[in-house]
């Protein structure tokens, strides 16, 4: 296929005029093509990569089902994401061990025309009982070495993010052991500046869902946040208009810089449906004007997808373009260590695309393993 008269988000994270090429499930070298999509008006980004996300189109990825997987991955490719982390909820061990147990037979035979479950973001179950957020409190366990290794074999080693709340006991011993397994983030927790230092010092190096169920920053104590800012790889950023103000979506791209911050949705299965009733890893979600909160009026995930949270970081937040698209592709692309294959357009990657009218930024065309979804 050949893409014409598109404006090409780069290699270098600019967008220039171009075309692009793809051959099979691949980018390619300029060659003759009979197949032709005119994007012109269109920035052609790589498709967009969301590593936190729970559920959509009333699926739930703890419902525990292929056919749950399959639904969500589809509303993903029909929203320009093209590759996700299927992500927990803190649930019963025996409903842990099966639920990625069936993610993992999903990602054995994925539905071809839905997004790609590269892996799975363990959050939960070891997150603190004072920063649960939307967590079951009767789930939360403390970290577990041997339960972590039993439910990565249960999907033949596919967890990618294990998050942990430092403080808790035996987190400080998890992490410096899964560290050398699969990225470790921080996450639900109340740590100060010092403990989580300590953390990242011994493996940690991503942050869940930055200025949420965590400790707030301040002068005299920075916390997670401002450890993060000094240590940490890389941070999460829901930029629904919900969970984060504004002013401080704006902060934290400038504290972290581009290269750090990853845009996700930490989307549930309201996401793509009215305002409505709902559930979220089994406790009771109301959605009201696209917010999702439990009884307690605690948020409960976002409604919101994240090519729309990308659009609204810019529309909306200021955000430069370049920027936002940076952290929904190369950034999680980095961070899943999956830069040779996604995340940025370059000969030799795969041929996921996601285009969007260069004036609204609504995703206009997906283009999926070089097929052309719409």
């Amino acid at each position: 296929m050949l893409i014409k008269n598109g404006l090409v988000f780069r290699e270098d994270f600019s967008l220039r005029e171009g075309d692009v090429y793809t051959e099979f499930d691949r980018i390619i070298e300029p060659k003759q093509q009979l197949d032709v999509l005119d994007a012109s008006g269109c920035i052609v980004a790589p498709g967009f990569i969301d590593i936190h996300i729970h559920g959509a189109n009333r699926s739930d990825f703890c419902e525990n089902s292929l056919e749950a997987h399959a639904n969500i991955a589809r509303y993903l490719a029909s929203v320009g994401v093209t590759s996700y982390l299927g992500t927990t909820m803190a649930m019963k061990k025996p409903a842990l061990l099966d639920m990625v147990r069936t993610a993992g037979k999903f990602m054995d035979h994925p539905t071809q025309d839905g997004a790609i479950m590269r892996g799975i973001n363990l959050e939960g179950p070891f997150a603190s009982l004072e920063k649960k957020g939307a967590m079951d409190p009767n789930n939360l366990i403390d970290p577990d070495y041997d339960f972590f290794v039993q439910l990565n074999d249960a999907c033949d080693g596919r967890i990618r993010l294990n998050d942990v709340a430092p403080e808790l006991p035996g987190a400080l011993d998890l992490i410096a052991r899964t560290s050398k397994i699969c990225v470790v983030s921080l996450h639900h927790t109340a740590a100060d500046y010092e403990l989580a230092k300590k953390a990242f010092m011994l493996g940690a190096s991503h942050v869940t869902h930055l200025y949420n169920a965590m400790s707030g920053f301040s002068h005299r104590a920075p916390g997670l946040i401002g450890a993060a800012a000094d240590f940490a790889r890389s941070v999460e950023l829901i930029s629904d208009g919900h969970h984060v103000h504004p002013a401080a979506v704006r902060i934290a791209f400038k504290i972290f810089g581009d290269d750090r911050v990853c845009l996700i949705s930490d989307a549930m299965m309201a996401c793509g449906m009215p305002d409505g009733d709902y559930e979220l890893g089994g406790q009771k979600v109301k959605v009201t004007d696209g917010l999702a909160t439990l009884a307690s009026g605690t948020i409960a995930g976002s409604a919101t997808p994240l090519t729309e949270s990308f659009r609204r970081a810019v529309v909306k937040f200021g955000i430069p373009v370049e920027s936002a698209l940076r952290a929904a592709t190369a950034n999680p692309a980095r961070v899943l260590s999956m830069q040779d294959e996604i995340g940025s357009i370059a000969v030799g990657k795969r041929a996921d695309l996601t285009l969007f009218d260069a004036e609204t930024l609504e995703v206009r065309h997906c283009v999926l393993g070089g097929k052309l979804l719409f």
